[in-house]
């Protein structure tokens, strides 16, 4: 069963969140603030983490950045969770750090689609990763035409 962290200041949109994420069967912990959810990941590291961005004590800008420095966690999948929807927001988000983005209030189909594209498993690739996309195209396009032949 898959693990996530909820850091969120706000009870009412933590209890959304854990609600929506046990009905998909995950197991849910939660931390109220930056500070807080730091020091949860490196006692019980979840698999994913929602992180709200406007917090007490550290903001979710500053965790974001306190896991991308420590090689333990620089690969855990952050997932934003915020009201902060104006143009030019997202991309800031994603500019430092965060691997998804979802905007409050939670769409329950939007954080699906999150948690399974961050969560998927490791698909195994069919050509070696030093063979770029092009080469990989024109392979299988000379394999295409000497089958048919």
């Amino acid at each position: 069963m898959k693990k996530v962290l909820i850091a969120e200041d706000n009870p009412t949109n933590r209890e959304l969140l854990r609600e929506l994420l046990e009905i998909r069967g995950y197991t849910v912990s939660e931390a109220c603030n930056g500070q807080e959810a730091l020091l949860m990941v490196e006692q019980a590291p979840p698999d994913i983490l929602l992180l709200d961005i406007g917090m007490p004590v550290l903001d979710g800008f500053a965790v974001v950045r306190k896991l991308r420095e420590n090689p333990r966690f620089a690969s855990l999948p952050v997932v934003a969770v915020t009201a902060y929807a104006m143009q030019g927001d997202r991309e800031k988000i994603m500019c430092s750090g965060f691997n998804g983005y979802l905007s409050k209030p939670v769409n329950a189909s939007l954080l699906g689609e999150e948690l399974d594209r961050l969560l998927a498993p490791f698909k195994t690739q069919t050509t070696p990763p030093t063979q770029s996309i092009k080469e990989q195209s024109g392979a299988q396009a000379v394999r295409a035409t000497s089958e048919g032949t």
